[in-house]
């Protein structure tokens, strides 16, 4: 078990990503939190996951500083005052142009400015060598398509905050890595054979290849790769 008494916040958990890492986590040794604001959803995910390990929540949705505080201070106080890793999976995607600008604000606050309230408030708590993970997009990182300016120049800047954010806490031993998916495909279902739902090259895949880099680097085998955001998409890039 790689992340044996290792201590793991997921903020804005989902029936995709953040359900199937929190069940590797688990796998992995992990005592983990999972966090969202609907509570009824984060009963089921940890009514479906209990038998593999210990795994709580905190109920809150994240949506200005006060709120990331809370959510951080009661995560840490239910894991015992111990903090080894937080991963930030608030999603969200709207398809605007420059001519309406209808997602700037929901995008840049879900991809930018909540993951750095977070990480600003976590900051207190989390231990020397943790670890801190965050979530860009191919389309923040590769190839531009003309209705997505929001969502990837978000998920732009979500890759730079990697860096900057890596680079700023070098002397704290903690790092800052990223994952760039290019399309999570549906919700998580346990134990399932997820792998003959893709194949390489496809654009689509199930959220267990992208919850797997995710533990990994988590890991201490990942403990050199620091400040930068890994593209996780199969090979879809290549056609």
């Amino acid at each position: 078990m790689r992340l044996k008494d290792k201590s793991i916040l997921i903020v804005g958990v989902s029936k995709g990503l953040g359900y199937a890492l929190a069940y590797f986590l688990l796998k992995e040794g992990a005592k983990v939190i999972i966090n969202s604001g609907n509570e009824e959803k984060l009963k089921e995910i940890i009514d479906s996951l209990k038998d593999l390990g210990e795994i709580n929540y905190v109920a809150k949705r994240v949506t200005d500083r006060d709120s990331a505080k809370e959510v951080i201070s009661k995560s840490y106080e239910t894991l015992k005052g111990k903090l080894d890793g937080l991963v930030i999976t608030i999603g969200g995607y709207i398809e605007d142009s420059v001519e309406n600008l209808s997602g700037l604000d929901e995008m840049i606050n879900n991809h930018m400015k909540y993951p750095l309230y977070i990480v600003s408030e976590a900051l207190n708590y989390l231990n020397n060598g943790s670890v801190i993970v965050l979530i860009s997009a191919m389309r923040g990182i590769d190839k531009a398509l003309p209705n997505q300016l929001s969502y990837a120049i978000s998920k732009s800047a979500t890759a730079k905050a990697v860096e900057v954010l890596a680079s700023e806490l070098l002397d704290r031993q903690i790092r800052v890595v990223g994952i760039a998916p290019s399309w999570i495909y549906g919700e998580f279902q346990p134990d399932r054979d997820w792998k003959k739902l893709r194949k390489l090259g496809d654009i689509k895949a199930p959220p267990e290849d992208f919850a797997r880099i995710i533990t990994w680097l988590l890991t201490d085998e990942a403990e050199w790769i620091n400040g930068v955001t890994i593209p996780v998409d199969g090979g879809a890039r290549l056609r």
